[in-house]
């Protein structure tokens, strides 16, 4: 009877915690692990408010040989779950480091969900070159920028054009630290506050990113506009697969 009660619980867990994730981002899994055969693949930064599901969401429904989940910090709902899946290892890093993509080293993919857009020194584009050599497939789902034909660093609009691009406002941390004192050093990543990836850092356009895919030599597989992203009038998102 306590086996029996354990698995409903089992059960109703994993139901609310698959509520929680992106139709879009489950869509993106479920395409490239089926069309290419995936076995190995890399989550970058897929812990903040999703606890990994993505990652979780991956490993059990799908024959996976090698799987990473990186993230600057995990949450005891992570490391309880990764003890299911012996095929899963955490890397406690920011994987803009080249160590730590040397401790992923090759995989079938990568996953880019809500990230790309905070990726500074190494920039969003650096990262995808750090992680070009090191994978088939580019999972892509980020807030594109529509309001201008050119990739923008957002701090470079002001103050005040920031926060109209930005879902967060100005006394919340540590976007209020970012404009007080911008160039201090901040204590957890060591590198001054405007360069933290805790904030909204681009605005990325379409034409942008697929040119530097296919630059790294990697073509679009699939593409959907998600749609709007929360109230913010210039930013939607966008989801790609990439492969190369």
């Amino acid at each position: 009877m306590q086996n029996l009660i354990a698995k409903l619980i089992a059960i109703k867990n994993s139901v609310r915690r698959q509520t929680l994730l992106d139709l879009p981002k489950t869509e993106l899994i479920d395409f490239a692990f089926r069309e290419f055969n995936v076995k190995s693949f890399a989550d970058l930064g897929g812990v903040w408010r999703v606890e990994g599901g993505y990652t979780f969401y991956a490993l059990e429904r799908y024959h996976i040989e090698r799987a990473f989940l990186v993230d600057t910090n995990f949450t005891d709902t992570v490391t309880q779950r990764k003890s299911s899946f012996p095929t899963l290892q955490l890397i406690e890093g920011n994987f803009g480091e080249e160590a730590v993509a040397q401790r992923i080293g090759s995989v079938d993919v990568v996953i880019f969900f809500d990230t790309l857009l905070h990726q500074v020194k190494p920039d969003w584009d650096e990262v995808l070159e750090m992680y070009a050599s090191r994978a088939t497939c580019f999972l892509i789902l980020n807030q594109q920028f529509t309001a201008s034909e050119k990739t923008v660093r957002l701090l470079d609009l002001g103050e005040e054009e920031y926060f109209k691009n930005v879902p967060h406002s100005r006394d919340q941390e540590p976007y209020k630290s970012v404009f007080q004192s911008p160039y201090e050093m901040h204590g957890q990543h060591k590198r001054m506050n405007r360069d933290i990836h805790n904030i909204w850092q681009w605005g990325i356009t379409d034409d942008d990113l697929i040119a530097k895919t296919e630059h790294l030599g990697f073509k679009l597989q699939f593409y959907r506009n998600a749609g709007k992203f929360s109230y913010l009038k210039n930013f939607e998102s966008h989801a790609f697969v990439f492969k190369r």
